[in-house]
This record gives structure tokens, sequence and C-alpha cells, in this order.
């Protein structure tokens, strides 16, 4: 779907909202996480690194923007990707990226 040209002001404050939640490393890390599945926080803690509390907070924003989901079960709570279309925005974004690392490196390296 093509968009409109040029943007309305409020689909320019949707995308750069998107943009700015994807801004925090954390959150790419915790999205990277997900991209096996379900996860729940405790897990999530352990494979980046950082307590319980940071992952709490950092998903509770990538929820409140309808990224991800979560399902509570007893004392844990499994935190899932809802949003498909943020693995197009992360493959396009790390792509364009890891070319740009590999043209910088070209230049250092000769």
């Amino acid at each position: 779907m093509a968009l409109p040209h040029p943007l309305p002001d409020e689909l320019a404050e949707l995308i750069a909202g998107r943009f700015k939640l994807l801004a925090e490393p954390m959150r790419v890390k915790l999205l990277d996480r997900l991209r096996d599945g379900e996860v729940s926080v405790q897990e999530l803690a352990a494979a980046v690194g950082t307590t319980q509390q940071n992952v709490s907070k950092h998903l509770g924003a990538l929820a409140g923007a309808g990224v991800v989901g979560r399902r509570k079960e007893g004392n844990f709570v499994y935190y899932r990707v809802v949003d498909d279309g943020i693995w197009q925005l992360c493959n396009d974004v790390c792509g364009s990226v890891e070319r740009r690392l590999g043209e910088l490196r070209e230049l250092l390296a000769g």
C-alpha cells in the first residue's frame, strides 16, 4: 500500500512514534528475543541481562503501542509479538544498517 504524499500530520506523528519506540536498544533486544515466540518476563530478563523491573518497563511501552501482547498464567506473565509489521520494519532497518556497516568496514580496511 502506498503512503499518501505529503504525509498527513497525524500519520507522520504515528510513524515517528513507532521509530521513537524502537530507538531504545533494550526494546530492540527484547523484540529480537521474542522472534522465537512467547516468553516470560523472567526468561527475557535473563536472556538480555537486566532486571525484571527494567524488562517490564520496556514491555509496557511496547504493549502500550500495540506491538506486544501479554498473558498471565499463575505468577508468570508471558509476552508475544502481536503486530507482525514490526518484523518488516526491523528487517528493513537492520538490513540498511548492516549494509552501511559493511561499507564503513571496507573504507576503514582500504
